[in-house]
C-alpha cells in the first residue's frame, strides 16, 4: 500500500510513521510536511534512508503539489495542523489557512484522483468543555468549539464529512484526547514541565490547576488510528481516549515525584483565556466495533517519557527557544 502522511515530521505524525513502518514494512510512506516550528526531521532520522519512506517539504495548501503527490495513492492520513491553543488565541490566521483550507485542498485531491481513502485526525476540543460530573465526550456529542484552534478543527471535520456525503469520498475521522510521548514539542504541558525541571526552572500551572484532561499515549493513539483505517465504518467517527482523567495539578505533582522534585517548583500563573474546564472521552464505540482500548499504563508511560527527555537533551534544547506555554 502507498500512503501519504501529512504533518509527518510533527509529534504524533512522526510517531505514526515509526509505528506504521514497524507494523507494515512493505508499505510505502510519503511524508508531506512544511516544517513549521513544530516539525522536526530529527524525529525521523532513523527511517530517512529506508526505501519505503520519502520526505517532501511542502504546504498542504499547495494544490498543485498535493495533486501530484496524491496520484496513485491508496490512503491519506491527515495529521498536519496548527495545534497550539495559546498561539491560536494570539493569531488565528494560520489556523484557518492550514486546518481549514489545507484540509479542503487534500480532500479535493483525494476526490479528483479516484476517491482515495482518507483518514482525518481530529481532537476532543471540537466538543467544547465538560463540567466535572458531565458525561464524557462521545461520537454523539454536539460540536461546541471554544477557541480559534478548536473552531478550525471543527470546520475541517465538517468538511471531511461533507466530502463523504456529497462526493462519496471514503473517509473516517478520529477524535483523540491529549497525547503524550516521545518527540513532543516542548511547549505542551508534559514536555514543558519535564524540560523546565531538567533545566532547574519552575513549572507554570494555569490558575489553580483544576482543569482536567484525559491523557493517551501516542502509541495507543496510533494503534487506534490503524484499526480505524483497517476496520472502521466508512463515513464514521471514532473517539480515542486514554481513560486517564487528571487535573493539571495532579499531573504536575506526578511529574515532580517522578523527577524527585518538590512542590516548591510550581509557579501558578494567570489562567488561559477561555480555558476549558474538562475533557474526557468515552471510547466505547472503538472498543465495541474495533476491539481497541488503551493498553499503556499512564504512570508507567509517563515515567518512560521522563526518561526519554533525560536521554535526549540535545533534541529538546534546540527547540526550547521557540517554546510557547503549557496546555
Amino acid at each position: 500500500m502507498r500512503l501519504l502522511v501529512t504533518g509527518g515530521a510533527g509529534f504524533i505524525g512522526s510517531n505514526f510513521i515509526h509505528y506504521w513502518l514497524n507494523n507494515h514494512p512493505d508499505d510505502e510512506i510519503i511524508n508531506l510536511d512544511i516544517l513549521t516550528y513544530a516539525g522536526n526531521l530529527e524525529n525521523l532520522r532513523d527511517v530517512e534512508s529506508s526505501p519505503h519512506y520519502k520526505f517532501v517539504k511542502g504546504d498542504i495548501g499547495d494544490a498543485t503539489l498535493v495533486n501530484d503527490l496524491t496520484r496513485g495513492l491508496d490512503l491519506i492520513v491527515h495529521f498536519a495542523a496548527e495545534s497550539h491553543v495559546d498561539r491560536s488565541i494570539k493569531d488565528s490566521a494560520d489556523f484557518i489557512r492550514t486546518n481549514v483550507e489545507g484540509t479542503r485542498v487534500l480532500l479535493e485531491a483525494a476526490k479528483n484522483n479516484g476517491g482515495i481513502r482518507f483518514h482525518h485526525i481530529s481532537t476532543d476540543e471540537v466538543f467544547g468543555a465538560l463540567d466535572f460530573n458531565a458525561p464524557k465526550f462521545s461520537e454523539a456529542t454536539p460540536y461546541d468549539p471554544r477557541s480559534p484552534y478548536s473552531a478550525s478543527k471543527a470546520a475541517s471535520d465538517h468538511l471531511v464529512r461533507a466530502y463523504y456525503h456529497t462526493y462519496k469520498l471514503p473517509i473516517t475521522i478520529s477524535n483523540c484526547s491529549n497525547n503524550y510521548g516521545p518527540y513532543q514539542y516542548p511547549e505542551k504541558l508534559i514536555p514543558l514541565f519535564i524540560t523546565n525541571l531538567l533545566e532547574g526552572n519552575k513549572v507554570p500551572v494555569y490558575g489553580a490547576g483544576k482543569n482536567i484532561r484525559d491523557w493517551i499515549h501516542v502509541d495507543d493513539h496510533n494503534r487506534g488510528v490503524e484499526l480505524v483505517i483497517q476496520k472502521g465504518r466508512i463515513g464514521g467517527t471514532y473517539c480515542l481516549g486514554g481513560g486517564n482523567e487528571m487535573t493539571n495539578l495532579e499531573i504536575t505533582k506526578l511529574i515532580l515525584g517522578l523527577m524527585g522534585q518538590s512542590e516548591d517548583q510550581v509557579e501558578y500563573v494567570a489562567d488561559r483565556l477561555g480555558h476549558d474546564l474538562r475533557y474526557a472521552i468515552d471510547y466505547a464505540k472503538a472498543k465495541t466495533e474495533l476491539g481497541w482500548e488503551p493498553q499503556i499504563d499512564f504512570t508507567l508511560g509517563l515515567g518512560q517519557v521522563v526518561a526519554w527527555y533525560k536521554n535526549n537533551e540535545a533534541w529538546w534544547k534546540r527547540l526550547k527557544k521557540n517554546n510557547g506555554s503549557n496546555n
